[in-house]
């Protein structure tokens, strides 16, 4: 298999310098530390408290740094989007400042869950943090949480609808395959003992007599049933009201009140300390409700009332496992076949980013269920299932060198020279694109060749 070579714009890989090793040590000593200048840093993230050892050992001038620094950059501007849950097994060139991001979408109450696993024996820092695509005039994603230091998983609850970007970077000079894990799930459990989804019969937005909208769920069960804390909290109230009847007022860790009412009794009282699945009441019809079978209405208001079918969601089932092969993550591959599909998500309906002749050569950057997420030879992203890629171990015929040529690292007549060829050698060629070849120089170097 020929060694995965590319980069985002498919470049070599850069060779890994002494300079480079004490340039990890210096940073290291600078994240580190202790005393004073670790009280300094308590409030930064471990991927910020790493960037300032970078640019403190003078590393954010070198090409290296920079190229790290772009990178984190970069994973926020163009991250790969993403349907949870989802599993990816992913490679990254320890030679190459690298990171990526996933962009899931969720909404106002669902919790997102990320996580790694380096692939392998040798341990090393990966940075993994989460940011949410501002909205009005802001264009900069706004970070919201990290991984602590020793943890390879965050979680996440939603404060709003919209697009979420998980970003992974190792620090520098650190690499090889991983797996990460996006799951989106509630964040609350059930509040009705014994019951589920299925017992919701009423749900957000719906009519209401005078005019009103219905903002909450309503979750039926016989007249007794426990009602129970969805999660731990603060008991705010348990005033009655003329809708609601008799009702409690639960302030969660959050900041967000959740609303309990139509109860036929309470058990407790204001300013208790509760547990999620601790007993508040039973299920009852008071309020307005007199007239209606039992149900508990479940609402929850921060800054205004919303949705709380979200929050209430079960977890997501397991993402599908990567069926595809391990070791051809990292490598080089070609379309199989004419009209070969290139998707923007991993799945057959998906929208085509690009429609590929057969032999075009692609780089595997991960793998996820029966999916390969491929970078092409022009420097898009996508996936492309994995029966519709071959290896390039084969060559698909060969080429004489007329003259003397240049192989290039990517498909254009500007790019870097990766090697040069002579006059009558003869070449195997690996794959083509546009009027490029992709072939394999008697050194055992890949390069792209123009044709003349």
């Amino acid at each position: 298999m020929v060694a995965y070579f590319v980069t985002h714009n498919m470049q070599n890989s850069r060779s890994i310098t002494v300079l480079g090793t004490l340039a990890l040590t210096l940073i290291a000593a600078s994240c580190g530390g202790g005393g004073s200048e670790h009280a300094e840093f308590a409030g930064y993230t471990p991927h910020e408290r790493y960037e300032h050892g970078l640019r403190s050992a003078g590393l954010d001038v070198t090409a290296l740094g920079r190229d790290w620094l772009a990178a984190s950059r970069r994973a926020l501007e163009a991250p790969v989007t993403i349907s949870a849950p989802y599993n990816e097994v992913s490679y990254m060139d320890a030679s190459e400042a690298g990171a990526v991001g996933y962009r899931v979408n969720l909404v106002r109450g669902q919790t997102v869950t990320a996580s790694f696993e380096l692939d392998g024996d040798t341990a090393y820092q990966v940075f993994l943090d989460m940011f949410v695509m501002p909205t009005g005039a802001r264009t900069t994603p706004i970070l919201l949480t990290s991984a602590d230091t020793n943890s390879n998983q965050l979680e996440y609850v939603a404060r709003r609808d919209g697009d979420y970007i998980v970003r992974v970077q190792p620090e520098l000079l650190r690499g090889g395959r991983y797996s990460i894990t996006v799951e989106v799930g509630g964040s609350l459990g059930f509040p009705v003992a014994g019951h589920d989804h299925a017992s919701v019969r009423s749900f957000w937005g719906d009519w209401r007599s005078g005019g009103r909208i219905h903002q909450g769920v309503d979750i039926f069960a016989p007249r007794g049933t426990p009602v129970l804390a969805a999660t731990k909290g603060t008991v705010r109230s348990t005033r009655p009201n003329n809708l609601g009847g008799k009702v409690v007022f639960l302030r969660d860790e959050l900041g967000r009140s959740q609303y309990y009412a139509h109860l036929d009794s309470q058990v407790v009282a204001r300013g208790d300390r509760v547990e999620a699945g601790d007993t508040l009441g039973f299920v009852g019809n008071t309020g307005n409700a007199r007239t209606t079978p039992p149900h508990l209405h479940f609402g929850i208001t921060s800054r205004g009332w919303f949705d709380p079918l979200p929050a209430l969601a079960p977890p997501s089932p397991p993402a599908a496992e990567f069926a595809g092969d391990q070791n051809v993550v990292g490598s080089i591959v070609r379309a199989s076949a004419d009209r070969t599909r290139i998707r923007v998500l991993p799945a057959s309906r998906s929208s085509a980013v690009a429609s590929l002749d057969r032999h075009t050569p692609l780089s595997v950057v991960a793998g996820s269920g029966r999916w390969y997420r491929v970078l092409l030879p022009d420097g898009a992203v996508g996936f492309v299932e994995a029966r519709f890629v071959e290896s390039v171990d084969e060559p698909i015929r060969s080429e004489l060198v007329a003259t003397g040529a240049l192989l290039r690292t990517s498909p254009m007549p500007t790019a870097a020279a990766t090697d040069s060829l002579v006059a009558g050698q003869q070449v195997p060629v690996l794959g083509a694109f546009g009027e490029f070849l992709l072939v394999q120089a008697p050194s055992g170097r890949a390069g792209w060749l123009v044709l003349d």
